[in-house]
């Protein structure tokens, strides 16, 4: 079995794999919105979706850091990463123990080929098309239901000391669009920014995330104080994506006022 992952490398498999690994926890919440929990072997520190999942798998370490010996001993078939969330020398490293799949997504549209591709790759593919459906036609009643918004000008904030933004070519920045912001970013993928570099930008929002920074009330009034439209934002609904997608718009239908300075 030989299957291709979206780095285009060439990956031979003996079989559908039985068990898997994740190093990254969007995608390992997807696995198990697909019904493959039973097949997760191990996990990450940061994948917290499910809740329980931590306590009922073994922890092989972060999304940068890992035990290696910890995923040998959990004798994998395949292994899953991420181009942005792991380093090439992980991934390196982890073909010496198991075939590893990488996915690469800063679009919907390959969120949603990640789904398709997990569903052959697994064999679960009437979960996988079942799963971009719904996803498909929330995302068209929330298009209907931002037809008429205007357009507002934003800058998402994602670190602290210094501000790091999310700029173009970002899974982040195709979200804001979705939701008609339209980011002020654009340069590169997670600029740092200075103070004055935000208030030259004049964007009707700031949005500060929940991840992988997490910004505090004090932190909004502080900006408030120095004339920002700060808001807080889940960062999870506009980073995470797989199964989270489908949550994700149900959240931005309930924000819509949130995202917008004309209430």
């Amino acid at each position: 079995m030989v299957i291709f992952d979206h780095l285009g490398r060439k990956l031979f498999l003996k079989d559908t794999p039985k068990r898997i690994i994740s190093l990254v926890p969007s995608q390992t919440e997807l696995i198990v919105d697909l019904g493959l929990k039973e097949s997760l072997q191990g996990i990450t520190k940061f994948c917290v979706h499910p809740k329980e999942l931590r306590k009922e798998k073994k922890i092989v370490g972060g999304t940068k850091t890992i035990h290696l010996d910890r995923i040998k001993a959990l004798r994998p078939d395949i292994i899953l990463c991420n181009k942005e969330e792991n380093t090439k020398e992980i991934v390196t490293a982890l073909e010496k123990i198991a075939p590893v799949h990488v996915s690469d997504v800063s679009s919907i549209s390959q969120s949603l080929q990640l789904i398709l591709d997990y569903g052959e790759l697994f064999n679960v593919e009437k979960e996988a098309e079942s799963l971009v459906s719904k996803i498909a036609n929330k995302l068209k009643n929330l298009s209907e239901k931002l037809q008429d918004k205007k357009w507002e000008s934003c800058v998402y904030l994602i670190w602290k000391d210094p501000y790091l933004a999310a700029g173009s070519d970002t899974f982040i920045n195709e979200l804001l669009l979705l939701n008609k912001l339209e980011n002020k970013i654009l340069q590169t993928r997670y600029p740092e920014v200075s103070l004055a570099q935000l208030e030259s930008y004049s964007s009707d929002l700031l949005l500060l995330s929940s991840e992988p920074y997490t910004f505090k009330d004090n932190h909004v009034e502080d900006l408030k104080n120095n004339g920002f439209n700060a808001i807080k934002v889940d960062g999870e609904y506009f980073s995470w994506y797989g199964s989270r997608l489908e949550k994700a718009i149900d959240y931005f239908n309930d924000s819509v006022a949130q995202f917008s300075t004309s209430k």
